[in-house]
């Protein structure tokens, strides 16, 4: 081979790396709650050749609707029900890719020591949205406060509540809002991790936590149908997996209160 055509197969060849290394960063969404081990995870993937761009949210529709304008390539807040309940109401065709971890959900009171010294009328915050609404009832059901139609499960609304002993008074607020209720409000529910996040009360503290044993919970990676195949998501999944820096990440961000759901 010539001189010259090999210093333009070597021209080929260092324009095609240049392409591959001008690739375009994957681009991931989150909430608040779950962006610190996500941080940890990006940085992680930056020492492996992947560069992600982290993309936080501050409500729970924004994610969805950037992923489906396709704005971002993934998103990461929210479990199945959620998903499903968002496809219904916004026509998305969004699909989950991988799971991410499962937290716990309790009932808070500053106000009170335990579900026996709630007064008459006493009033309770749970979530306004239709799937986290209805985990917020079933805890209420678990704590004796109420009674739910049978086998209504997650898709409960206040229509079906049967017996309320107390006439408790419950009002639906933005989730990510619950933690700032807990001033005003006799009870609420509560999500431990935007809990630690505000700093203004023990996350642990709960009267009654829900368990980690609702595979239907798990937070996971949701992404448009076509991104199936992307390397670069089944890269930055296995290292949020698998990470060891990551791991000590999410033990610091949510303590006790969450399980990884890829070992579940």
């Amino acid at each position: 081979m010539s001189t010259l055509l090999k210093t333009l197969a070597l021209g080929a060849l260092l324009g095609v790396s240049g392409l591959a290394a001008a690739a375009p960063p994957l681009k991931l969404g989150t909430t608040a709650a779950f962006a610190p081990p996500l941080e940890v995870a990006v940085a992680e993937a930056r020492k492996q050749g992947l560069e992600v761009e982290l993309i936080e949210f501050s409500d729970w529709i924004a994610p969805n609707v950037s992923l489906a304008n396709g704005d971002i390539d993934v998103n990461y807040f929210q479990h199945i029900p959620f998903l499903e309940n968002a496809k219904k109401d916004g026509g998305y065709d969004l699909v989950p890719y991988a799971p991410g971890i499962i937290n716990k959900l309790g009932l808070y009171s500053k106000k009170h020591g335990d579900f026996a010294s709630l007064p008459e009328g006493a009033t309770v915050a749970i979530a306004n949205d239709p799937i986290n609404g209805g985990r917020g009832l079933q805890l209420l059901q678990r704590a004796g406060l109420i009674t739910l139609k049978p086998d209504v499960g997650y898709r409960a609304t206040l229509e079906d509540v049967t017996s309320n002993p107390k006439n408790i008074r419950i009002i639906e607020l933005e989730a990510v809002q619950l933690v700032r209720a807990l001033d005003e409000v006799d009870l609420a529910q509560g999500y431990p991790h935007y809990i630690r996040l505000a700093g203004t009360h023990d996350p642990e503290s709960a009267l009654l936590f829900d368990g980690v044993d609702n595979p239907e919970y798990i937070i996971q990676f949701v992404i448009q149908p076509a991104s199936k195949d992307d390397e670069r998501l089944r890269k930055f999944v296995d290292i949020y997996q698998h990470s060891p820096a990551v791991r000590a990440a999410l033990d610091q961000a949510h303590g006790t209160l969450y399980q990884p759901g890829w070992e579940s």
